[in-house]
């Protein structure tokens, strides 16, 4: 593997002074290259070494084995929790000490507050003590913000690292684990299980960590907070604190609620991705089916259910947040409406050191010491859930290979061979079976059985009873091609070194030669995630070379044919698999009949017992079942001198070569691979990312999506009024303080006099006016929260209804260009954003946001000067902010972009997982993977903690001199200002500290999330196809005869991309059968694009005389039936796989399944028609997927049917059922077949042949095959001697049995014909 990336700079962290490490200053020279420009991998500071994945992962891993050993020793289950505190207690407890200090400082700093509003209070201008005191209290204050400023950042930034190495540590464990899961363990198991412990389950380490020390804070400081408030006013604090002990419970209430939606949502989420999975991967079919309309159906019934939840949730939440918003009022007017009704009166310091240290504990009590619970209990069930996973068995290391003095030949040796997967009986018993070098072995068989022989061999699959030896080192093709993220030059060395000779041979044998010249950068092209850019084959040839480069002992190729064409295909045989490899052992296992004859021992196997074997002389001598698959081998008069020359191993290769000489000279292997058909390399579109600011326009189209303007003015209005109401009352309470205060000053006399009466505040208007004014904040607080909500979350249901219905509408073309993860990542990850995130995000924004314009108004309420000092703080904050979010944002992308290679090599490597044990490659992958963990975890993650800390820091320094001024401000003012307004200012001032740089942060969230609207929004306006009905309605029982007339088409999939058919003229008779035949890249496929205008072509194409181009795309596409290449079958029921309409009786369905012999095989599911299938129909083989296919085809009785043959991976049998139901079902049929294999179509009427998207020849296969120098003819020459004698002769024979019409109709008929047809028109 290539390294993951180039050398970082120096992590400067690792040598910044104390100064620089506290204001995070040692990354200043990375904001400023961020904000000249855009920040790139190689801008990341190296992991630090105490961050790196392999020592944090080793570290936990031999505490862990340590644990599993005791734990056996004991007898009780080891205990990960254990392991894990075993590990990190120490660092973590020394960052206890700093909460401490924090929350120590929130305590005092209203004390200092309370000491300073008293001077007010008792204010005399010529006592200068009391105004240096004073001076030092507003010192006090001012201090205390910026140690709370410094201290929280730290903190936070400490236990987020702490909470990253967990993360880290489990991940390097986990995926360790999953390379040696054996296969009953992965049975057990799933990829997405594994990919959700480490995309989910260990995050949950990060917010953990944040949390755990409030659990130990939040009570000291709440009993702190008591005593105080109760020398300051009494008993009745114990009201304000019962309401707080009321409030913790219900938001814990909220959040069991919320948590509860959360987990339906998520259900009826994955339902609606998994849909929508298909419906994306399915696309092809459904547009030819015209299925649009039940699969619409089908997201929009799902996307309901899933709005209808998020809204209750989201409902939730804004209850949540209101009351959040509301709590503190609650608090404050309980607690004094009970302190002046027990008769005392009210004063400013009073009011406000009560407020002040409420709002102190709040936060601890009502959000952070909940939160810590509920992390904990979530962290407890995830280090479960990683537990059982590490838990689970692991593989048996087998050691094949030699001793260094043994020089023997490799062999396998089986016998009496007996496994299980799972406890299902799978019994391989051939009595003795070795393997000597230099014989190539070959089994056929139905797939699932030999891949249970090739897994046991591998030691994949455990064997219960019998011998299996292996000597020599394996090497191994899996049957499904598997191919890494990396260059296919990396796929193909695999961790060996490279020979540039040996290369070149490997690449020529496997026939990849001529494809690297065509790729853009040779074999150093990236391939993508699954191997995106490669076409199947190329991908089947990559995996085989894979297995050539390696030197080892035995070969096991599991079916490296079926995914090539027939010439490709016999290429490899030749040149691979009895060229370079003809001195070792293989094991081939293929359903490749034309190949036996190579092979010096054949075994048949069926349902797990071997039924023969010898080699294919014996065996067509002892007459066994295989004859029976190899009739049309037969066909064919034998050669004289094969069958006994092939006896010898030696004279084998050449006896086969000779046979194929006869007809076409064999090439020079040189020569060979330069004549094979390349095939063309899709490349994939760039994503477009959008660069910069998000524009006011996109804002209004969002909420506009979600209401229409009188609603969203009322929202805008009632956000004031709640603001509004919110100060208000604050304001209330300070009035009443000074009046309170004036009375206290001059009524003296009065009280003397014992004439109190008239003197006395009347409480029930102050009481009932602070009453109203809490009631109204109430009332604003909810209303404006719960109707912002459903704005919100109505603008993402429309957005998501408008995207959905533009793809099922977007031309197929738009599906090719856009690789399918693409177009997911808009439907998860982007919908998701809108519903869950963003709602709550963009309300919790305009609160703060609203918020902090009211502490800014009141203290310049207060002091009309401090606006003057105010100009040049937010000049400085606009411009940090910009600075900030440059950075920011790349870090942000970078994250992102360097989290998914560790899912992508997680999922590869579990694809491959049989591959990379075979070639003994863990060790490499466990580094690789670890890099990457570096380049996601040690680095950008590392980066994107501390960046955000940098700002954090800065901002709240800001705040701190906004304090400082406001304090210092009043003193110097002292004169003109009140008590009462000193403390609303400064109380509010001090509340500004986290708030203010959280609603920075939430603004920077706002805008990235708005991105993933923009990229809905892009969604919503993609092209569309031709509409699905128009006005000119085709009669209802068109096509009757099923005449189709090509009538000079071209054809190309986009505007500006090649032409594939030229100037095409053709006509198919009705009820004809024609074969389609041409070379890869010939323009087979496209002819059915063109057909269902999958892409609208130029020309015209008539259908019983009715111009398609004129008609309704659902009209065209219901009248035609398709057997698609790959045979998609969707998650549902069986019926509404073959009937998503429900147009047609159980009857009708259950005749349509026993025409193509599956009714069975449906039977036997428990619930019949009604069993719900695995995803994208797993649970079927491809044969059995195939008849499904036939089966819709069957019950639709249309006119046309077009079979695009997908006969590769199917077997013999399959593939004659389905000629078989094609002839009696469809005899009044026109049927058009795309073939790869010829004999499938020899007894068609005519044959097409294409060449270049023009037409070659068109005519009848035995007339065909009289012109030697034809394509059609060089075709079936190549298929090998005997196939090709097979293939002549039943040419011969359909001719011949063909009642031949007059003859002028053969040759220029077809084009009269056309003319007729025309004028008739």
């Amino acid at each position: 593997m290539e390294p993951v990336k180039k050398d970082a700079k120096t992590n400067p962290s690792a040598t910044a002074n104390l100064f620089s490490q506290v204001f995070f200053c040692w990354l200043n020279p990375l904001f400023r290259i961020g904000y000249k420009r855009r920040l790139e991998e190689d801008d990341m500071y190296k992991v630090l070494p105490e961050d790196g994945s392999e020592r944090l992962g080793e570290e936990l891993q031999s505490l862990w084995d340590h644990e599993v050993q005791k734990a056996a020793k004991d007898l009780r289950p080891p205990k990960l929790a254990k392991v894990l505190i075993k590990c990190y207690w120490k660092p973590y407890a020394v960052l206890g000490i700093f909460t401490l200090i924090e929350e120590v400082i929130k305590v005092i700093q209203p004390v200092f507050l309370g000491k300073l509003i008293q001077y007010f209070e008792k204010y005399d201008p010529d006592n200068m003590d009391a105004l240096y005191e004073a001076f030092g209290y507003a010192a006090g204050v001012c201090l205390s913000t910026l140690i709370l400023a410094v201290t929280h950042h730290l903190y936070f930034f400490h236990v987020q690292r702490t909470g990253m190495k967990m993360r880290v540590a489990m991940c390097h464990m986990i995926y360790k684990k999953a390379l040696c899961l054996s296969s009953a363990a992965m049975g057990k198991t799933t990829t997405g299980q594994i990919v959700n412990l480490l995309s989910n389950d260990v995050n949950k380490f990060d917010e953990v960590t944040i949390f755990l020390h409030f659990l130990w804070v939040g009570p000291l400081q709440a009993a702190a907070v008591l005593g105080l408030l109760w020398v300051e006013i009494g008993p009745s604090c114990l009201a304000g604190m019962a309401v707080l002990v009321i409030l913790m419970p219900t938001q814990t209430m909220f959040g069991r609620l919320f948590s509860k939606f959360r987990s339906k949502t998520a259900a009826l989420t994955d339902n609606r991705i998994r849909t929508m999975n298909e419906v994306v991967s399915g696309i092809r079919i459904i547009k030819m089916y015209a299925w649009e309309k039940p699969f619409s159906a089908l997201v929009n019934e799902v996307r309901r259910k899933e709005i209808s939840k998020i809204m209750s949730s989201s409902y939730l939440r804004g209850l949540n947040m209101a009351s959040f918003f509301a709590a503190s009022k609650i608090i404050v007017f309980i607690t004094f409406t009970v302190y002046v009704l027990l008769g005392n009166t009210i004063s400013a310091s009073r009011v406000f050191v009560t407020v002040s240290l409420y709002s102190a504990v709040r936060l601890t009590v009502t959000l952070f010491f909940p939160s810590a619970v509920e992390k904990l209990s979530e962290t407890r069930i995830s280090v479960r859930r990683i537990k059982t996973f590490l838990l689970l068995d692991e593989i048996v290391k087998s050691n094949h290979g030699f001793l260094q003095e043994e020089k023997q030949e490799p062999s396998v040796e089986i016998q009496d061979l007996i496994c299980y997967w799972d406890k299902v009986n799978v019994q391989l018993l051939p009595p003795r079976l070795l393997d000597k070098p230099t014989v190539l072995f070959t089994a056929i068989t139905n797939t699932f059985i030999t891949s249970s022989l090739l897994s046991s061999i591998l030691g994949e699959l455990p064997h219960d009873k019998g011998v299996l030896k292996v000597k020599g080192q394996l090497t191994y093709a899996s049957q499904q091609p598997w191919v890494f993220p990396g260059t296919i030059r990396s796929n193909i060395l695999f961790g060996k070194e490279l020979h540039p000779q040996k290369y070149e041979k490997v690449l020529r044998a496997c026939a990849l030669k001529r494809d690297m010249e065509l790729l853009p950068d040779g074999d150093l092209t990236l391939i993508g995630d699954r191997g995106a850019t490669l076409s199947g084959g190329q991908k089947a040839r990559v995996n085989l070379a894979r297995a050539v480069y390696q030197d080892a002992d035995i070969y096991l190729l599991d079916d490296p044919l079926s995914a090539v064409d027939a010439e490709v295909g016999r290429h490899l045989f030749e040149q691979c698999i009895c060229g370079i490899l003809k001195n070792k052992p293989r094991i081939l296992v293929t359903h490749q009949l034309q190949y036996l004859q190579a092979a010096n021992q054949i075994l048949v196997l069926k349902e797990g017992h071997m039924v023969a074997r010898g080699t294919y002389s014996e065996l067509q001598r002892s007459g066994v079942d295989f004859t029976s698959l190899l009739k049309r081998e037969e066909e064919g008069p034998q050669a004289p001198g094969a069958e006994t020359e092939s006896r010898s191993p030696r004279s084998r290769t050449l006896s086969q070569n000779s046979v194929v000489s006869h007809t076409s000279s064999i090439r020079s292997v040189k020569d060979g691979t330069e004549q094979l058909p390349a095939e063309p390399v899709q490349t994939v579109v760039e994503e477009s990312r959008s660069e910069g600011t998000i524009g006011v326009g996109l804002y209004v189209k969002y909420l506009k999506a979600g209401a229409n303007i009188l609603v969203l003015i009322g929202v805008v209005l009632l956000q004031f009024l709640a603001q509004a109401a919110y100060i208000l009352q604050d304001w209330w309470l300070a009035y009443w303080a000074g009046e309170q205060e004036k009375l206290n000053v001059n009524g003296t006399v009065t009280v003397q006099n014992g004439v109190n009466v008239t003197e006395e505040l009347s409480l029930d208007l102050y009481l009932g006016i602070y009453a109203g004014l809490t009631g109204a904040t109430l009332i604003f607080g909810f209303a404006r929260s719960l109707l912002m909500f459903n704005v919100l979350v109505k603008a993402a249901q429309s957005l998501h209804n408008r995207m959905f219905n533009s793809i099922l509408r977007t031309p197929v073309r738009f599906f090719d260009i856009n690789p399918i993860g693409r177009v997911l990542n808009r439907f998860s990850k982007d919908i998701g954003q809108l519903d869950a995130a963003l709602p709550w995000t963009f309300v919790d924004f305009i609160q703060i946001f609203l918020q902090i314009i009211g502490v800014v108004a009141v203290a310049a309420s207060v002091i009309p000067w401090i606006l003057i000092p105010l100009v040049p703080l937010v000049i400085v904050f606009l411009f940090l902010r910009r600075y900030f979010l440059q950075t920011s944002r790349d870090v942000k992308r970078l994250e992102s972009t360097t989290r998914s290679p560790v899912f992508s090599h997680l999922s590869s490597s579990l694809q491959g997982l049989w591959t990379i044990r075979a070639f003994r490659a863990e060790e490499r992958f466990q580094n690789t993977f670890d890099t990457y963990q570096d380049l996601h975890s040690g680095e950008s993650w590392f980066l994107f903690l501390v960046t955000s800390r940098w700002f954090a820091v800065r901002l709240d320094g800001m705040c701190a001199v906004f304090v400082t001024i406001t304090a210092f401000g009043c003193l110097l003012l002292r004169d003109q200002v009140e008590a009462g307004s000193v403390g609303l200012a400064l109380s509010y001032a001090v509340t500004l500290m986290g708030m203010f740089q959280w609603g920075v942060r939430q603004s920077a969230e706002v805008e990235n999330m708005m991105t993933s609207v923009e990229r809905v929004v892009e969604y919503t306006e993609l092209e569309s196809e031709a509409p699905w009905e128009t006005q000119k309605r085709p009669p209802p029982e068109w096509p009757s005869q099923g005449l189709i007339t090509f009538d000079r088409v071209s054809f190309s999939y986009s505007s500006d991309g090649p032409v594939v058919l030229k100037d095409m003229k053709a006509m198919f008779r009705p009820k004809e059968k024609v074969g389609i035949v041409g070379r890869t890249g010939a323009g087979k496929s496209s002819l059915v694009s063109a057909l269902f205008r999958l892409a609208e072509p130029e020309g015209r194409i008539y259908i019983d005389g009715v111009l398609t181009s004129e008609i309704g795309l659902h009209d065209l596409r219901q009248k035609m039936s398709i057997i698609p290449q790959d045979p998609v079958l969707f998650t549902g029921t069986m019926r509404k796989n073959l009937d998503p309409f429900s147009q047609h009786t159980d009857e009708d369905l259950w005749n349509a399944l026993q025409e193509v012999q599956l009714k069975s095989v449906v039977e036997e599911l428990p619930n019949k028609m009604e069993t719900v299938l695995a995803e994208s129909g797993s649970n079927f083989s491809v044969g059995q997927r195939q008849l499904v296919c036939l089966a819709r085809a069957v019950l639709r009785k249309n006119r046309i049917l077009i079979i695009d043959e997908a006969t590769a991976n199917v077997d013999p049998r399959t593939d004659e059922l389905i000629q078989k139901t094609i002839r009696d079902k469809f005899r009044e049929c026109t049927v058009l077949t795309i073939a790869h294999r010829l004999n499938t179509i020899i007894d068609s009427d005519r044959i097409l042949v294409l060449d270049a998207g023009q037409i070659h020849a068109y005519d009848e296969p035995h007339t065909l095959l009289q012109n030697h120098d034809g394509i059609f003819f060089k075709m079936v020459q190549q298929t090998g001697r005997q196939e090709a004698v097979a293939l002549l002769q039943s040419a011969k024979q359909a001719y011949n049995s063909r009642s031949r019409p007059s003859t002028t109709n053969g040759g220029v008929g077809a084009d009269g014909n056309l003319v007729i047809f025309e004028t008739a028109l």
